[in-house]
């Protein structure tokens, strides 16, 4: 019988690691993780497509302050998807309409 070591027993012995154990260890994995370099934006993005973000994740998305979005949104420039309580949800797919826009400008 095959015994398998748990994610919280490897996290202890890596803390046990020396520096440089550990540098070769995470090495490692972020060499055989990533081996595939070319994604597709779908494989990469694709789960965001129905997303919805709050006030503080669209204005990081749009490269914006909090104060720019609400203006976006009382000029008619952005509106929000729906609007639960006093937070507002924008849907990705206006997100990235609105930062293209705001690109091209």
């Amino acid at each position: 019988m095959t015994q398998y070591m748990t994610a919280e027993d490897l996290f202890a012995h890596v803390q046990k690691m020396s520096s440089k154990e550990r540098i070769k260890f995470f090495s490692l994995i972020a060499i055989n993780a990533f081996q595939e370099t070319d994604y597709t934006h779908e494989q990469v993005f694709g789960h965001l497509r129905n997303a919805t973000f709050s006030s503080e994740e669209a204005a990081e998305f749009l490269e914006i302050s909090i104060p720019t979005l609400r203006r976006y949104v009382q000029t008619g420039k952005l509106k929000p998807s729906s609007i639960i309580g006093r937070s507002q949800l924008f849907s990705s797919a206006d997100l990235k309409l609105l930062k293209q826009k705001i690109n091209k400008e």
